[in-house]
């Protein structure tokens, strides 16, 4: 399996980083992707791919909630480390609208602003759409053609926003969400081609059943994929060799 979003490099995992990993390991990830959140998550992210070369990758880019009027300054030190070195992609961006939208200017300001970076450097870019999806799609639009592609990561929209976000190029990346009782994307997720998804924890954030309430981590990609291979009816097998595949065509 490949892990595409997983704030490893996140304090909740201070105590217990290595074992995380290691138990990452033991159910068959292959790989780690690891969103940047702002400037302060920048040095223990860089550790932790420092300390797990060829297993956990790190991204740039700022989270839409760390956008406010002051955003430049945020930029100003992503653009600096995209000048210094390779990423794996920009993310993760985009928008959030969940507690409110003074600042929704500001993010989309941000996110075009990012989204040139993403193809000046041939990169795609990770997406969060938290209440903004059509906000965002609209924006991408804006910007569409063959150097812009990536992965709407945590989605949890309808079918409709899943087609829009397939016909852009985009891929789809389901999470814990899928495994919840009072979720409509299990059902969302059974007429979403296969082609379409990656996998992914969010972690810490969003863990699936039965770990409601506690801390994610990325060895549960595996209960995400059982629930996923389920509602496609598809073998487990299946499933991760297809999202292995979509994932990597992103992570080029």
């Amino acid at each position: 399996m490949i892990e595409t979003h997983a704030h490893i490099y996140s304090e909740k995992f201070n105590e217990d980083r290595e074992l995380a990993i290691e138990r990452a390991k033991d159910v068959g990830i292959e790989r780690i992707y690891m969103p940047n959140i702002d400037h302060t998550s920048i040095d223990t992210m860089m550790e932790c791919e420092e300390k797990h070369p060829d297993y956990c990758f790190s991204m740039m880019g700022v989270h839409p909630c760390s956008i406010n009027k002051d955003f430049q300054k945020e930029l100003y030190v992503v653009e600096d480390w995209l000048s210094k070195r390779k990423f794996r992609a920009i993310g993760e961006i985009g928008m959030d609208l969940y507690w409110d939208k003074t600042h929704q200017a500001e993010q989309t300001e941000a996110l075009e602003i990012q989204i040139g970076w993403a193809k000046k450097y041939k990169l795609p870019i990770i997406i969060h759409s938290r209440d903004s999806t059509n906000e965002v799609l609209e924006v991408l639009r804006k910007h569409n053609d063959d150097d812009l592609f990536g992965i709407f990561h945590c989605f949890g929209g309808s079918l409709e926003e899943a087609k829009s976000i397939s016909e852009l190029g985009f891929k789809i990346g389901i999470g814990g969400v899928v495994t919840f009782k009072n979720s409509s994307l299990s059902d969302v997720v059974k007429d979403i081609p296969i082609e379409d998804l990656v996998l992914e924890t969010d972690c810490p954030y969003l863990p699936p059943v039965p770990y409601r309430g506690k801390r994610n981590e990325p060895s549960y990609l595996k209960l995400i994929a059982e629930r996923v291979a389920l509602e496609k009816e598809v073998s487990v097998k299946e499933l991760i060799r297809q999202t292995i595949e979509n994932s990597l065509s992103i992570f080029k």
